[in-house]
């Protein structure tokens, strides 16, 4: 749940941070449920619109992987 806490934390919903990358509300609720990977590309944009910390970004990667 790694994305639900720092989209809550930046204050965003799942529609806003969707629009936000250019992404389905739909994926963005099935990456948040962990039923999705991102694209390469959505994650990144999720690490520079969510601010995600070095740490937790390599323990997620650790764990899809």
């Amino acid at each position: 749940m790694l994305f639900k806490e720092y989209r809550l934390k930046a204050g965003l919903t799942q529609e806003q941070l969707a629009e936000k990358l250019d992404i389905t509300w739909r994926q963005m609720q099935r990456i948040e449920k962990e039923k999705s990977r991102p694209s390469f590309e959505t994650l990144r944009k999720l690490i520079l619109i969510l601010n995600i910390s070095d740490e937790d970004i390599v323990k997620y990667i650790k764990e899809i992987y």
